[in-house]
């Protein structure tokens, strides 16, 4: 986003009061810091190979050295292939564009000195590090220092802490096959599920997370209609089948071994028409969006999206917010 000219980026969804703080921008070469090296790095080739196209930007050259595979490490296709872009670099060669950017690798913040006068650049301090036996970074007992304008920390998600079933050594919910979520005492809550980062924590990009939704709903599928074929929205993947398989094998003891937090009908089954009271109150308040909500501000978005000439202009969540109070009907 910040190499990317904002002339690109009007084109899509890309709100039109960020664009305008983008087109201001004085930024001209962004480090990307990463404590271990481009082996264990996380992003996708797909992202990679996006960074290594920017328009108006090109990467500074790395270290060969780092891009050897360590001795008797066994390269993924997927490492494999990431190294090779970063061996081939980007497609404008350095000096040859305004903006740059670097991949740091092998570098673990440590501190940060802000300016004591005016015209100074902050100033990062960097520990170095290796990787020990079990892949994880250490540091070697050098540093070095970064000057800097800005610093953006992205060092992984954490779910709300007071979400019920927060564990807070994982930084997520607590779940096992399907999305199925468990108690404190590893108890299945029943009719309950949490999917994407909230349930696995940060890990792949927004077609993970999504694929990781449509598992989920097929196992809501599966939980509502046992013995049916075909209750999926997807086919299963290896892993989703061998979570199912560990469910089943778990067998009425996992059943057992279960809560119940939703209202039950006279017939015994959870009444899934009955709304939980804190959420039928934060409903007619207008704090909670049902569907007929999201609808709404799709279309909105859509329409301010046409009259500026891009796919749809997006709304903030206070902005949402005030656009539905004036257009929904009052709920008593």
């Amino acid at each position: 986003m910040l190499l990317t000219p904002p002339s690109v980026l009007a084109k899509y969804d890309v709100p039109q009061h960020v664009l305008e703080v983008l087109e201001r921008s004085a930024v001209e070469h962004v480090s990307i810091v990463g404590r271990r090296g481009p082996f264990q790095a996380a992003f996708t080739t797909k992202e990679l190979r996006e960074m290594m196209n920017l328009p108006d930007a090109a990467m500074e050259p790395l270290d060969p050295q780092i891009l050897k595979a360590p001795e008797g490490v066994q390269v993924t296709r997927q490492q494999s292939r990431t190294i090779q872009l970063l061996q081939k670099g980007s497609k404008n060669k350095p000096g040859t564009t305004k903006k740059t950017w670097s991949l740091d690798f092998f570098r673990s913040p440590t501190g940060l000195t802000t300016p004591k006068s005016p015209g100074e650049k902050s100033r990062l301090t960097l520990a170095h590090t290796a990787l020990d036996s079990a892949s994880r970074a250490v540091p070697t007992g050098e540093s070095s220092t970064l000057e800097t304008d800005l610093v953006i920390t992205s060092l992984g998600h954490r779910a709300d802490p007071s979400a019920p079933w927060y564990d807070p050594g994982l930084g997520h919910l607590r779940t096992i096959g399907g999305g199925r979520v468990v108690d404190a005492l590893g108890r299945r809550v029943r009719n309950v599920y949490a999917s994407g980062w909230a349930a696995m924590g940060a890990r792949g990009v927004l077609a993970s997370t999504m694929m990781d939704a449509y598992a989920v709903a097929d196992t809501i599928l599966r939980d509502c209609f046992p013995g049916e074929e075909g209750a999926q929205t997807t086919p299963m993947g290896e892993a989703d089948a061998e979570a199912e398989r560990i469910q089943e094998a778990a067998g009425a003891g996992a059943e057992a071994e279960s809560v119940d937090v939703l209202p039950r009908a006279k017939d015994g089954n959870v009444d899934l028409e009955t709304v939980p009271q804190e959420v039928e109150v934060g409903w007619r308040e207008g704090r909670v969006t049902d569907f007929e909500d999201w609808k709404a501000v799709d279309r909105e978005e859509v329409r301010r999206g046409e009259v500026l000439g891009k796919e749809r202009e997006r709304m903030v969540w206070e902005e949402a917010h005030e656009y539905l109070a004036s257009v929904r009907p009052r709920r008593a």
